[in-house]
């Protein structure tokens, strides 16, 4: 449970979070990020402690974002699950079991769909609407509600996901780069009883530059010659291929070219279409470089299955 400066809304949410969990018939914990507030939320967590064992506490040494404090959680959590939720009191707890039953099989991530949404129309429905058709067009990975923090996820993949900038609205498209199976579900959403949003249109540019980002990550990230190499031979052939009619023109029709600007054009595009090309070619040395120094694997494995007795095909590695 990510926080930051919501001090009026804990109480209400923590007890709401205690019945919902002691109807689970598991053992859970609640952990709370306290993002660098400034309002007394932090205090206010540690005088739930009391009242709420399961309640842990992981204060950040200052406002990192929600990225960050997302990222924290999911490294304190101890549960083979976790779910994370927004502390302001819109998402509904007791969805959290419809959350874990979907959970079952081979789905690794249950994404919530607010549904209805309980925000301003054009100041947040709307950018989010679009936010969310031009994510699903640009990852392949459609979903209705990328913004809503509310979703169960394996911890194994959980902690698997790379997060910082702006990345958590990505998380579906992230855990489904890494091969996880998704499923997404309504689920009820309330209007904010206390505090202010820190939601707002002057988000909209970060997530399309982080856009950019999950989409390199996930497309390119093992193969940057593929992109980059693209646009230079793209740039690098227009560019050779205006310099030879250039070329025609002054050495066969005797064409003067001191004053046209395509000249310049011409020389620009290819210089550029080079540069394109040696940069996807840096990108694969250092994509070289960063597997083979940590070991990073290119790769998840889901399960292995083999034969391991005279009785039958065993499993094991599921993960």
């Amino acid at each position: 449970m990510p926080l930051y400066n919501e001090a009026a809304n804990l109480e209400p949410l923590v007890a709401e979070l205690g019945p919902v969990l002691d109807a689970l018939g598991r053992t859970a914990e609640i952990v709370a990020i306290d993002d660098g507030s400034t309002d007394g939320s932090f205090e206010r967590l540690v005088a739930l402690v009391a009242r709420e064992p399961r309640l842990r506490i992981v204060r950040l040494a200052r406002n990192y974002g929600q990225t960050a404090a997302l990222a924290a959680g999911i490294e304190h959590a101890r549960g083979a699950i976790v779910v994370s939720i927004d502390a302001d009191g819109q998402n509904d707890p007791r969805d959290i079991p419809r959350l874990l039953a979907a959970l079952d099989g081979d789905v690794d991530v249950v994404n919530g769909w607010r549904s209805p949404r309980r925000d301003p129309w054009l100041r947040r429905r709307l950018p989010s609407a679009v936010a969310n058709r031009l994510i699903s067009l640009v990852t392949g990975t459609a979903l209705h509600d990328y913004g809503c923090t509310l979703r169960a996820m394996r911890a194994s993949v959980a902690r698997e996901l790379q997060l910082y900038g702006e990345l958590h609205r990505f998380i579906p498209a992230l855990a489904a780069d890494l091969g996880a199976r998704l499923v997404e579900i309504p689920v009820h959403h309330r209007p904010r009883r206390a505090g202010r949003s820190k939601y707002g249109l002057s988000r909209t540019l970060r997530v399309l530059l982080d856009l950019l980002t999950v989409k390199f990550l996930s497309g390119f990230s093992t193969r940057p010659i593929q992109l980059f190499g693209l646009f230079g031979i793209v740039c690098a052939g227009t560019g050779l291929a205006l310099t030879a009619e250039l070329g025609f023109e002054r050495l066969v029709l005797g064409i003067r070219l001191a004053n046209r600007p395509v000249v310049l054009l011409a020389i620009l595009m290819v210089v550029v279409g080079i540069q394109f090309v040696s940069i996807g070619l840096l990108g694969e040395m250092l994509v070289r470089t960063y597997h083979e120094s940590q070991a990073k694997p290119i790769y998840r494995v889901r399960e292995v299955v083999e034969l391991t007795s005279k009785e039958g095909v065993g499993m094991r590695d599921r993960s």
